[in-house]
């Protein structure tokens, strides 16, 4: 097994319940490191994520759900939604009453307090959607019937793409070409890797994609069973260190 990239989600994934890395997670991956595998992390979280992973750990990271990617601290890739595009999405779900964000630049422009909802997130504004100058990464909501996530689809704004997490109907509305596969396949290219030879990890339906379209997909054991069908393989569970396991006994 050629691996020279490892490409794994966090929460759920490589991170434990009580969101930290194991310290024989840590070693496996330093052990990769160490023979020259690349390890990145993609996730849909924003400013938080680098608060989450050590720097020794990873080369390289996409967050925003694939909407921009990092080689170290250079930016390889990215892709926005323009205000221009989606405001009259904004609106249309700002008038029904659903709890929306613009997230860009680790900044969140809602019309809903998002410190209220989330106590660990200080960086946002209460916004005016009318008024709004700002391209998004990411767009997110937070709706809390079939009928609100109909209306986000009737009004999902053009060349974009929606996905719906298992956790509470989270909904992530996207450019079309963010996306974590996408992004993954961006940081194998920057190292001249080719994508046959990346292993992804994950658990969420944000992590299909990247899962089908890297040489190697890994459902977590924790994982839906949309995910576990469309992997190549199954590992432990985030909690018993299903990556660490994986790694051991394929690569290392």
């Amino acid at each position: 097994m050629n691996i020279k990239m490892i490409a794994t989600d966090l929460d759920d994934t490589l991170l434990r319940d009580d969101k930290t890395i194991s310290d024989i997670t840590k070693a496996a991956l330093v052990k990769c490191r160490d023979r020259g595998i690349k390890v990145v992390y993609a996730t849909a979280r924003g400013q938080s994520a680098p608060a989450l992973v050590p720097i020794d750990l990873i080369d390289g990271f996409t967050q925003m759900n694939g909407a921009v990617a990092f080689a170290g601290e250079s930016l390889i890739y990215s892709k926005h939604i323009s205000i221009a595009s989606s405001r009259d999405f904004l609106l249309a779900a700002d008038n029904a009453g659903i709890q929306i964000a613009v997230e860009t630049g680790g900044r969140h422009y809602a019309n809903f307090d998002v410190g209220e909802v989330w106590g660990w997130v200080t960086n946002y504004t209460v916004s005016d959607f009318a008024a709004l100058d700002i391209n998004a990464e990411k767009i997110y909501a937070l709706p809390k019937s079939d009928s609100e996530i109909d209306l986000l689809k009737k009004h999902l704004p053009k060349n974009t793409y929606l996905i719906i997490s298992r956790y509470d109907n989270f909904t992530m509305i996207m450019h079309e070409d963010a996306g974590k596969a996408k992004a993954v396949a961006a940081l194998a290219d920057h190292w001249n890797i080719s994508i046959k030879d990346v292993v992804a990890f994950g658990d969420d339906t944000n992590d299909i994609g990247m899962l089908r379209h890297c040489g190697i997909g890994v459902a977590m054991g924790n994982a839906i069973d949309e995910v576990k069908s469309a992997a190549d393989d199954i590992c432990d569970t985030n909690e018993n260190d299903g990556i660490a396991k994986w790694l051991e006994e394929h690569v290392l």
